[in-house]
């Protein structure tokens, strides 16, 4: 079976199976799920582990990256295993994330500063407080699309470079 990736806008572009399976990692708050599918979108075999999520102080919600990781590598091992379909028939892995729980990596070790700090996470509530009153929000939506909420990346970064060592 051929994929046309034509009505996509990439005219010259096109993905053969092969007898291929293509994988899916869902990467959730509560739980990792892989999947594996045939050429023809069948479901071959699942797997899913469920992730820990602390709340170290009220509004606060924090996951251990390495414990996601490693959740996340169990569950493409074992469905691997659960379909007997080795790896180098995997075509493709298609990746569904938290959007906006953020980590950040030490570039020199590979390890995380800091536990991630997960989307539905208000500890910078204060910080776009300010920045509501500062008159930034105008800014902000302009050259973003967005609005100020501890909801966004941005704020939890900044939470980290003021309050982490690394």
């Amino acid at each position: 079976m051929s994929l046309n990736l034509g009505s996509l806008g990439m005219e010259d572009a096109s993905f053969d199976f092969g007898g291929s399976y293509i994988m899916a990692l869902d990467c959730g708050t509560t739980s990792v799920l892989a999947t594996i599918v045939d050429e023809y979108g069948c479901i071959v075999a699942q797997a899913r582990r469920s992730v820990k999520t602390s709340f170290p102080r009220p509004g606060w919600v924090e996951q251990d990256p390495m414990a996601v990781l490693a959740s996340q590598i169990a569950v493409m091992m074992e469905v691997q295993f659960k379909s007997g379909i080795h790896s180098d028939r995997i075509a493709a892995i298609g990746i569904s994330n938290q959007r906006e729980t953020t980590v950040v990596w030490d570039r020199v070790s590979g390890q995380p500063i800091y536990n991630a700090i997960v989307w539905q996470c208000r500890r910078t509530a204060p910080l776009i407080d300010e920045l509501v009153e500062q008159g930034a929000e105008g800014l902000v939506r302009s050259r973003t699309g967005l609005t100020l909420d501890p909801y966004f990346s941005a704020s939890k970064v900044q939470w980290i470079l003021d309050n982490v060592d690394g």
